[in-house]
């Protein structure tokens, strides 16, 4: 696998995760539209063939990374390809000087809240019945970049 930017060729692909893994999932245009916005990251795994099977999508501020979604399709999971995409962000994000990377998962995602503790990420906080289909709170992740060089 390998980890590239998001391009016009992925937005299918992508569009395609987001079907298998979210009840509310992007638009093909809503993806597009992230191409042009200057402080949008999204990153792909690529297969073999090119194709996008994992995704990490996220914001940039001024002093941190706010990730709108993190997604591999069912039959690539298990691979540690959301681990390597986090990883990659992680260390862009330091190259930028960052202060932070935050995001929100479901409160009943206990594998994704896994990986994204052993990864460095603690919980901050709750945001009540953010998530919709069904109805259901987003805990509150952050890492802290470590800028220390």
């Amino acid at each position: 696998m390998k980890i590239v930017k998001m391009s016009q060729n992925h937005i299918q692909d992508v569009a395609d995760i987001e079907k298998a893994c979210f009840s509310v999932p992007w638009s093909c245009e809503q993806l597009s539209e992230e191409l042009e916005n200057e402080y949008s990251v999204f990153l792909v795994a690529e297969d073999d063939n090119g194709r996008a099977v994992a995704y990490v999508g996220s914001q940039t501020s001024v002093d941190g990374v706010y990730i709108t979604n993190v997604a591999v399709m069912p039959n690539n999971r298990r691979k540690g390809l959301a681990k390597q995409l986090l990883r990659y962000l992680y260390e862009t994000s330091k190259e930028k000087n960052l202060e932070f990377i935050t995001l929100e998962v479901r409160e009943s995602n206990s594998n994704a809240t896994a990986l994204y503790t052993a990864m460095g990420y603690e919980n901050v906080g709750v945001r009540k019945n953010f998530y919709r289909n069904p109805k259901e709170n987003a805990v509150i992740m952050t890492c802290k970049i470590n800028n220390d060089r």
